[in-house]
């Protein structure tokens, strides 16, 4: 049989969603939707007497919480993930009477309950008004040459609650500069470069990120010295034709040389 990982809880019995057909040692029965570790010996709920139990999936915070208060016997339920390489919660075994009593609680307080959540959404929203607010004003005070809507949208961009980008870092929420000027340089990247159609050539991402950096740096300078004016048209032309985009000879080489009708060399000539 092949070893099972153990997972780790502190406090409270552990039950398994297993990913593969697993049988209890003790009365054969299975394959198992939910198991039982003990002393490395594989275990179905009735063999481990928590076969009693009801099972609650993850998502509803309080009907948890209380069902688990409720409860005199209640376990975790976990299942690994693989890509993450760790266990994770998919819900709870509780009593079938304490889940009865915990959902009488929440019915009788739903409204409460709700009015709590939107008051908390607005008190959230007003936060994140007042940090993308503040991210915006630390773009314009590092680069004075960035336009204020511009600046605007690489804030609200980069604070978007729960995305993971730069500006939810922690460094992002302490206003770092390195955090900053990251989300600014995103943007140039994007919006100022060839970098997109780079890409969509089919140009590597670090390769396509070393045609474009003199554009963005000199984005970077003038913004920082207080010139709004960004690269024209021209740069964008330029590093896609250095890139040989539209030619299939520019892409699969990758080299800085155009294809035909290319114009001329690629980034790092200029």
């Amino acid at each position: 049989m092949a070893h099972l990982a153990t997972p780790s809880l502190r406090g409270g019995l552990l039950v398994i969603q297993p990913l593969r057909r697993r049988h209890c040692a003790e009365c054969g029965g299975g394959p198992l939707p939910l198991l039982v570790l003990e002393d490395e010996v594989l275990r179905c709920l009735d063999c481990a007497d928590l076969g009693h139990l009801v099972f609650l999936p993850r998502g509803d915070t309080a009907l948890t919480r209380r069902s688990r208060e409720e409860s005199s016997l209640s376990a975790v339920v976990v299942r690994f993930n693989r890509r993450k390489g760790r266990y994770e919660r998919q819900g709870v075994l509780v009593e079938e009477a304490g889940l009865a009593r915990a959902e009488e609680r929440c019915l009788a307080d739903a409204e409460a309950r709700r009015r709590r959540r939107v008051r908390d959404a607005r008190r959230r929203a007003a936060q994140d008004v007042r940090f993308t607010d503040a991210f915006a004003a630390e773009i314009r005070r590092l680069f004075p040459g960035c336009p204020a809507d511009r600046a605007r949208d690489i804030a609200t961009h980069a604070s978007v609650r729960g995305s993971g980008r730069v500006g939810r870092s922690a460094a992002g929420r302490a206003l770092s500069e390195g955090a900053v000027t990251s989300a600014v340089v995103a943007s140039v990247r994007h919006r100022d470069t060839a970098y997109d159609q780079l890409l969509m050539s089919g140009v590597p991402r670090h390769e396509a990120r070393r045609r474009i950096a003199p554009t963005v740096e000199t984005v970077l300078a003038a913004w920082r010295v207080g010139a709004g004016a960004g690269p024209g048209t021209g740069s964008r032309a330029e590093e896609a034709g250095g890139a040989g985009v539209g030619s299939e000879a520019g892409v699969d080489e990758g080299g800085s040389g155009g294809g035909p009708g290319g114009g001329g060399g690629g980034e790092k000539g200029r």
